[in-house]
């Protein structure tokens, strides 16, 4: 029987479980770049479209239970009143086919173009809640776990903070409203997929970053940056009332306090926290500028980010957590040491009785970057060695060591990782630690 049920979920608790998975990039931007005319569609640009069935082979050939398997909502309904279900047949019933449980993830960045100002249509969620819905009718009695939406917090910082994605907003007023608009539609799509099924699992996943104060100056600001990456939980889960650390943030910045006290109203739970991390993006280090400023970079960091945001996360919420993305770039050896040291750091955290649960290299072979839908290069240029394959020039799937490196892993199921230790279940805080340079060092 699945254990990606809601009622089952306990089961990844148990000290002796744990679930390894991978996913396929699965971005998809659906409106093109005004110079380029490009979109950028992961699925067609890595030709997995075309060769569906043999990429769900490999992870079998790894010897994963799960895979967060995206589906494109701009092919399933291409208009309002047209859907197009073939693609997501053949995929999910070849997943379970092969004994990999899916883990649909509904919406990555991109919506269907005629979705006219994207997250802030005036009817966004109700749409988004209505693919959902049908979405789980179709997969009824076959899937259970499902991603709302994946990332809400880059969303909103695409879409509404840098204006590169629709609905094209700049600052962080456009932030706030987007992230208002991303959050109501996974609140209505929570209730929409437990209304077909009140054993549909959510897995929320979200961008984890950590903000570290280079000088005691930048204290204050790594604080706030912190609590916003928080703040798409902190919405849905109705945790933003007056008193936390971002209503009066939020008020100025163009947030009604009817529209937060919608969530508060609405508030759904959060069975199952996805992390997302990477060793080249995550640690996020505060530099004084020439100009007295704040300037933040990315070294590098060790494993001890996953140990960080693993019991951050926990801790806030009392939730159960999974790596629901993480891999290093470059070398088949830098990305070996990466799956060692951050396999080691869960085991460190599951010894402390924090309930990890999972673990997730993401992608399972190369992916194309965004840069791809602004430039003018062909599409070889743009490819990133992430995976556990390498893709050629012709989008070929090479296989690296970290393939058999990783199925030994699968195999052993908490071998690897340890049994998960007895521990209290925390006290959900709301605010976070601040953090300052010598908590965390990056690897060099």
């Amino acid at each position: 029987m699945s254990r990606l049920r809601h009622s089952l979920l306990h089961r990844l608790s148990e000290p002796d479980a744990f679930l390894w998975a991978t996913g396929i990039e699965d971005t998809f931007i659906t409106a093109p770049w005004p110079k380029t005319g490009r979109t950028l569609d992961e699925y067609e640009l890595t030709g997995h479209y075309e060769r569906w069935h043999a990429d769900l082979g490999l992870m079998r050939e790894i010897g994963v239970g799960a895979a967060r398997y995206g589906i494109p909502w701009h092919r399933i309904q291409p208009r309002r009143d047209a859907w197009e279900w073939d693609f997501v047949d053949r995929a999910v019933d070849r997943l379970l086919e092969l004994g990999v449980e899916p883990i649909i993830d509904l919406v990555h960045y991109g919506l269907p173009s005629w979705i006219e100002d994207a997250y802030l249509h005036p009817n966004f969620a109700d749409l988004m809640a209505d693919y959902a819905g049908r979405v789980a009718e179709r997969l009824r009695g076959r899937v259970h776990a499902y991603t709302p939406l994946n990332e809400p917090r880059i969303t909103a910082w695409y879409c509404g903070r840098l204006g590169w994605w629709p609905p094209h907003r700049r600052g962080w007023r456009g932030f706030v409203a987007v992230m208002l608009g991303v959050c109501r539609g996974i609140v209505q799509t929570v209730h929409a997929l437990r209304a077909v099924d009140p054993d549909n699992l959510m897995a929320h996943v979200d961008a984890t970053d950590l903000f570290v104060a280079g000088a005691p100056e930048h204290a204050a600001e790594a604080a706030h940056r912190q609590e916003i990456v928080f703040l798409a939980l902190d919405l849905v889960s109705g945790r933003i009332v007056p008193g936390h650390p971002l209503w009066n943030w939020l008020i100025r910045h163009g947030a009604a306090e009817d529209a937060l006290a919608w969530f508060h109203a609405r508030a759904v739970d959060l069975p199952l926290i996805g992390i997302n991390l990477y060793p080249m993006f995550t640690y996020k280090l505060a530099r004084r500028t020439a100009a007295g400023g704040i300037r933040w970079t990315m070294p590098y960091a060790d494993a001890s980010i996953v140990e960080r945001l693993g019991e951050m996360y926990w801790r806030r919420y009392g939730s159960s957590v999974f790596v629901s993305e993480t891999a290093s770039v470059g070398s088949v050896a830098r990305r070996a040491a990466w799956l060692d040291d951050s396999v080691a750091a869960v085991r460190r955290l599951r010894e402390r009785g924090v309930p990890l649960v999972g673990y997730t290299w993401w992608p399972l072979f190369a992916l194309v970057t965004w840069a791809y839908r602004q430039g003018e290069h062909p599409p070889a240029y743009y490819l990133k060695q992430m995976g556990l394959w390498d893709l050629d020039d012709s989008l070929e799937r090479l296989p690296t060591s970290l393939v058999a490196r990783f199925r030994a892993l699968a195999e052993a199921g908490a071998g690897q990782v340890g049994a998960l230790a007895a521990a209290p279940i925390p006290h959900p805080q709301t605010a976070s630690p601040v953090n300052t340079a010598h908590e965390l060092a990056p690897a060099r």
